[in-house]
């Protein structure tokens, strides 16, 4: 039995709608219906690696990081392929100059991160004691 399964669905034109569990999401190749794919997987992207950044600054004894924000930036190559990412990091929290590490320790948690060929690997800046 798989650990995921996803039933996705195009009725007509180009949006399809995909049931995951309990909860059901629509994307569209045209951005008419709901996000296109490559929105979507820059914020499964940004959406994956907030938690692991998190992991990764608790593991440096940095608990509690109050709010955390990304300001996620993709670019286009010219067949509409994602061919750059890149992470503008707010966090609430001073980190107190770790935050190299942090975001090092959050590229090594977040799945997504390690699913995506390297060249889409986000560059990441991270702005602590932002709030």
């Amino acid at each position: 039995m798989a650990d995921i399964t996803v039933t996705s669905t195009s009725d007509e034109g180009f949006a399809t709608t995909s049931q995951l569990g309990d909860f059901e999401l629509t994307i569209d190749a045209t951005g008419e219906e709901g996000p296109d794919p490559n929105e979507t997987l820059v914020a499964d992207y940004a959406s994956c690696y907030i938690p692991a950044f998190r992991v990764g600054a608790q593991q440096r004894d940095h608990d509690d990081l109050g709010t955390v924000e990304i300001d996620a930036a993709a670019d286009l190559d010219d067949d509409d392929d994602l061919e750059s990412i890149s992470f503008d990091i707010s966090v609430e929290a001073d980190l107190d100059g770790e935050e190299d590490e942090i975001a090092e320790r959050g590229e090594e948690i977040c799945h997504v991160h390690s699913a995506l060929r390297e060249e889409l690997h986000a560059d990441i800046s991270v702005t602590s004691d932002a709030f």
